[in-house]
Parts: structure tokens; sequence; C-alpha cells
């Protein structure tokens, strides 16, 4: 067992106002507002049957409001739990039965990416927030990039999983929940995969993200294409992006803070954190496009912050940033991506650039040198 691993190991005892000091930390309270009252709480949970089309069936929902209301009283965040069982730091605590499930499936994926005889599989962000299927009734120019970037990596042998994040605004119940920013708490209360979500009390229960964990610890490399929102990402794939925080120092085992009790993470990181690297070893490129201003710094953006997570820059043709139809009228962009053949070949050799790294990484592993090396200022 390593030292980080006997560090972790906290006592059940250990609360947020009794915590062994070393030196002592205070745990600062007073912004949450105050519970919601009942009154409160009908006025929200009816807010989803607006429609006078749920009124013949007001009973039924009055009584499911009444259950949801008792959810909230007990704190119902996780309604099923289980002992955590062998392999975790207190196999007595219980513990979510769907994180234990996304457990189990992300190790699973890991396996296979592991295993030299699958094929190389690359994962193909679209980021833009819109599709056909949403309002504008029109597809996006990310969609169209996407599409050309497919075709290359399957034409190379490898297999193309394409995460298309506009679902979040065209599909029922498909949702991306905020981060909360646990670790700006301590490290080690964001867990490997999130623990936040789902949070059955507050009807946060349809979290796209278990999914994605998942898509990502499968591929061997990773695309993102995204267009430019006033200068940074849209809003889904910005959402994605501060989920993936627990791939980046997350916490594999949260019997060792026994849930969210911060004064156990906080001393677990006083006494030291290792901060690992749960996507490391994956190649990727990025495409960044714009009709006006931005793109430059929103790629260097995507570079920096998956290359602090690990993964590796599939070399100079891989990370694209490029403006269509630039200063141009928005009505014909289409027009203007189809003159553009040039982009068009740019965005095809990112995936070709980024397919033969993931190749290349698969038949040796790369060992970068910064490896041995304790950073003064871990992070």
């Amino acid at each position: 067992m390593s030292k980080a691993m006997k560090i972790r190991r906290s006592p059940k005892s250990w609360s947020d106002n009794k915590m062994p000091d070393q030196t002592p930390i205070r745990i600062r309270k007073g912004q949450a507002p105050k519970p919601i009252t009942r009154a409160e709480f009908h006025a929200l949970f009816n807010v989803r049957f607006y429609d006078p089309a749920f009124e013949v069936e007001r009973a039924a929902i009055d009584r499911l409001e009444a259950i949801a209301w008792k959810a909230i009283q007990d704190g119902r965040k996780a309604p099923l739990t289980q002992a955590a069982g062998r392999g975790f730091a207190d196999p007595t605590y219980q513990i979510s039965v769907q994180w234990l499930d996304t457990r189990k499936r992300l190790k699973a994926a890991q396996k296979h990416w592991q295993d030299p005889s699958t094929p190389t599989r690359v994962l193909l962000i679209c980021g833009s927030a819109r599709n056909d299927g949403t309002c504008p009734g029109e597809i996006s120019k990310t969609w169209r990039l996407t599409e050309m970037a497919q075709q290359v990596v399957q034409s190379l042998g490898a297999e193309a999983d394409v995460l298309d994040l506009s679902l979040v605004t065209s599909e029922y119940g498909r949702t991306i929940q905020p981060c909360k920013g646990c670790v700006s708490s301590a490290m080690p209360l964001c867990h490997w995969p999130c623990t936040c979500y789902p949070n059955h009390a507050l009807n946060q229960a349809d979290d796209w993200m278990a999914e994605i964990y998942e898509r990502w610890v499968a591929a061997h490399a990773v695309i993102v294409l995204t267009p430019t929102y006033w200068y940074q990402s849209p809003s889904p794939l910005k959402l994605m992006m501060d989920r993936m925080v627990c791939a980046d120092g997350g916490n594999p085992d949260p019997t060792t803070t026994h849930g969210k009790r911060v004064a156990e993470a906080k001393l677990i990181e006083q006494q030291g954190w290792d901060y690992p690297k749960h996507l490391a070893g994956r190649a990727f490129g990025v495409v960044v496009h714009g009709d006006v201003a931005g793109v430059e710094s929103h790629r260097r953006n995507l570079v920096d912050w998956l290359a602090w997570m690990g993964l590796i820059d599939a070399g100079a043709a891989a990370t694209l940033d490029r403006y269509v139809g630039y200063y141009e009228p928005y009505f014909d962009s289409h027009n203007a991506l189809d003159r553009d053949k040039a982009v068009q070949e740019e965005v095809r050799n990112v995936a070709r650039a980024v397919v033969g790294t993931a190749k290349k990484l698969r038949a040796a592993p790369l060992d970068p040198a910064d490896r041995p090396l304790r950073s003064p200022r871990p992070k």
C-alpha cells in the first residue's frame, strides 16, 4: 500500500468540527440561504406541470410532490446504497449503488483501453450547442467538421465515438450538471468518478456525465471540435470540461472522506496528495472555429486544459484554429464552409495526426521524461 493510501485511511470519528490539528483549519460557513419552505417547494415542484394537460393527474402529482418534499427533508441524495466492500479504505461505508456501477464501468473501460488487441478508439466531441432538432432548425458547422473528422478516423481503421454535446439542448432529460468546486475545499473531496450527482433529493437525477466519463476512459484519443461563443467554449462544452476536474487529481476512494466530510478531506490533503491523472497517456487534437474573434485564445485554452490532464498533443497539425466566413453575414455561413476547401482538409489532417499518434502510443507507450519529477507546487 502506498504512503498516499495510508494517509487516506481516516477514522470515522472525525467530524467537520473536530479535526486532529497539525495546522488549525477553519471550515468557513454562512453562504447558503435558509432551506426553502413547503410553500416555496410547492411552487418550484409544479413549474414542470404548467401545461394544463397534466391537470387530469393532479391528485397523483400532489402525491409525488409529498414524496419529493420528504426526500429533501431526509436528505435522500443517494436513496440506494450498499457497503463499499473490499478494496476500499472503509469497506463498511454505505456508498451509492449508482456510483459503484459507474466505477465498475470505468474500470472495464480502462481494461479495454489497455488491451492491445482492441481497435484504436477516438472520441470526437462536437462542442456546439445547436443542431437541427433545436429551435434554429439547422445543423451547426461544427457538426459538419465533426463528420469530416469521423470519416477520416474510420477510413484509417479506427473506431469513431461521436459525443454530440448539443443533445443537452434538444433531447429530453439530457443534462450535464454544473461542477460544485469540491476541489477548492480539498482535492480528496473531488471523487473519481464524481459523486456530486445524481442527487435525487434535489431532482438532479438526469446527469449525463457518468456515461461521458466512461467514453473518455475508453478512448485512445480525443478530438474536441467547437465553435467560439463570446471568446469562450459553448455552455455544454464548458459544463463537461468543469466536470472533468475529477479526472485530474480526483480521489478514487470516497470512503476515505466518508462522502463529503470536509474536515477529513482537508487533513488528507494537508498530509500529502498525489494528484492522480486518470486519463493520462491519451492523444488529443483540437479544432476551433469562429467568425470574428477569439479562436486563437480559445484553442490555446483547450490545448492547455487537455495537456494539464496528461493527454498527449498529437503535433502541430492536430491543433487548429480558423475563421470560417470571417466578418461575413451569418445567413450563408454554411456556404462559406463549402467554399473553404483548405479548412476542410486541415480538419481531416487533425484526424489523421491524432489517429497516427494514438496508434504509435499504443505500440510504444510514451514514458514522459517528466514522470519522475516532483513539482514544488503540486495542484
